[in-house]
């Protein structure tokens, strides 16, 4: 059976490698209990091997199908695209995302519990299974035993990488333990997410499934998705903390060359229409058939480098493979087809809106113009917080055009749990500007390349203007704050702080104010949540800002 076929099979792969992580609930530490099964039964074969690598895709899935709070959604929030929104009588939570001020609600001091412990259980799987390999024959099939230890510690790296950029300094843990393990500095978690992807990038085999890396591994980890993530780490770590390298592991001509590699051999394109990239954005209704057509480019098309699976067959009896943090983006209580009602969080800035160029098709692909798609009169104001009269297009719920959700009819139909879009983590888009960013001697081609299929003219290739095409490029896909805390704390504050911003709440005038403040005094990351620091009897130590 090969990885491909078995990604199938993610929905009851918990019942062989996921018993250790039952206990993960509580504390990210409690597994001892549930290990043993593993150590006297499982991990004695490749095929063992090969299915545990699904759990650990398993394990990173669920740090969104379990419905916390998502780093997607986290990262739209806290970014200057989008206000917290949500209903107007909900908790204040995503306020205090938004503004970086606790004071907004008092009480959610554990926002990111629930978070916390889908990412290090999901760190557990990886951990055990890289342990493992050791303990079996693999003469032979050395290739292979590198292609799954290279998946593995991409995906740790990529768990890893969420939770150093949000929490800073997070206990770094490298095998299955129950120890109380103490926060590392921001430098030796980087070190390791380094240290993997770079294992990965030089060790996934180019043959391990196909050379039509798009379409054939959809979803699955290549060392092309390595070496792209890999970049991104790069820029991150070394525009933060003001580095030249990656703690000695990489520097910047060793991951400008695997982006390089990944353009000539990778086999991507960019898609010809930006709108095809997004199944709303290129959906339109068929009332007479009660249908959608569409011209989506489809799942596995030849732009996305990685994403992140989901399948509508979640339900509330433990199989956990939805898209949990979609209804969220979704209109507040709002059907109008193509989109689908939702929760009504991260309602856009209107100074993203302003942002694009006069032209650039990518703004009517990414943003739900309320007023000017004829929704204004329908929209439900009244429960909606901190409207501005614009969504989000690219990740939204769907809607035939009788209303009826585009869920209804698979899985339990549940519009919470059965939303099946995948995530984009990499665009080769985002190749293609890293390698421009980091000075390619083809920077101002591949920065081209990216402006036409806008529809946009020639610009001179420059850090300012790469930046601002990052942000029309991948608006409402999770990047853009991480772009402006990597080009320095005060000028990200600054960029995001807002002044008497005009919104309605509940149908009456609010207004959104942000301190940079708040932001310099939070350095951006976020509050470590309080349950594991009691859990810890206090050996974790809460971030700066959030004491």
């Amino acid at each position: 059976m090969t990885v491909m076929n078995m990604l199938k099979l993610n929905i009851i792969a918990l019942g062989v490698v996921g018993l250790g992580l039952a206990s993960c609930a509580d504390s990210f530490l409690d597994v001892e209990a549930e290990t043993s099964i593993f150590d006297t039964n499982f991990y004695q074969t490749i095929d063992d091997f090969e299915m545990a690598l699904v759990g650990c895709y398993d394990g990173y899935q669920r740090t969104s199908s379990n419905g916390n709070l998502a780093f997607y959604v986290t990262s739209e929030v806290l970014s200057d695209n989008c206000f917290g929104g949500t209903g107007n009588t909900d908790s204040r939570s995503y306020q205090l995302l938004d503004r970086f001020d606790l004071s907004q609600a008092p009480s959610e001091n554990n926002l990111f519990n629930g978070t916390w412990s889908d990412y290090y259980a999901a760190i557990f799987r990886c951990n055990t299974l890289l342990q493992k390999m050791s303990g079996i024959n693999w003469e032979g099939n050395e290739e292979k035993k590198k292609t799954i230890e290279g998946e593995t510690r991409f995906l740790r790296a990529k768990l890893y990488f969420d939770l150093v950029r949000l929490f800073n300094r997070v206990p770094l843990i490298l095998e299955p333990t129950t120890a109380n393990v103490p926060q590392a500095e921001a430098s030796e978690t980087y070190k390791v997410i380094a240290e993997d992807l770079k294992f990965a990038a030089e060790n996934i085999s180019a043959e391990a499934y196909s050379s039509s890396w798009a379409a054939a591994n959809d979803g699955m980890v290549t060392q092309w998705a390595a070496k792209s993530l890999l970049a991104r780490v790069f820029l991150f770590y070394t525009g933060y903390y003001g580095t030249t390298d990656v703690e000695g592991v990489v520097d910047h001509n060793y991951v400008l060359a695997g982006l390089e590699d990944v353009i000539a051999n990778g086999g991507y394109g960019l898609v010809d229409a930006y709108k095809n990239l997004w199944e709303a954005a290129s959906s339109i209704p068929n009332e007479e058939e009660n249908s959608l057509e569409t011209t989506w480019a489809g799942r596995g098309n030849k732009e996305f480098v990685f994403t992140q699976k989901f399948n509508f067959t979640q339900d509330y009896n433990g199989n956990l493979d939805g898209n949990r943090w979609l209804v969220m983006m979704g209109m507040r209580n709002t059907n109008f087809s193509p989109y689908g009602k939702g929760w009504g969080a991260c309602t856009v800035n209107p100074k993203l809106v302003a942002a694009f160029e006069v032209g650039d098709t990518r703004k009517t692909a990414s943003v739900i113009d309320v007023a000017a798609e004829g929704i204004d009169d329908i929209f439900d104001k009244k429960d909606q917080r901190e409207y501005t009269g614009y969504s989000n297009k690219k990740y939204t719920p769907m809607c035939l055009p009788d209303g009826t959700t585009a869920v209804e009819g698979l899985g339990d139909g549940d519009n919470q749990i059965s939303q099946y879009q995948d995530f984009v983590v990499i665009r080769y888009a985002d190749v293609l500007l890293m390698a421009a960013e980091m000075g390619s001697v083809n920077a101002q081609t591949y920065f081209d390349m990216v402006r036409a299929r806008a529809g946009l003219e020639s610009k001179a290739v420059s850090k300012d203007n790469i930046m601002a095409e990052r942000q029309a490029e991948f608006a409402f896909e999770g990047l853009r704050y991480w772009d402006l805390l990597r080009q320095g704390l005060a000028f990200a504050a600054t960029e995001i702080a807002e002044s008497n911003v005009s919104v309605l709440s509940g149908n009456v005038e609010d207004f959104v104010n942000i301190s940079s403040a708040n932001i310099t005094a939070t350095k951006g990351f976020m509050q470590i949540p309080n349950t594991q620091i009691t859990l810890s009897d206090g050996v974790l130590v809460q971030n700066e800002g959030w004491k």
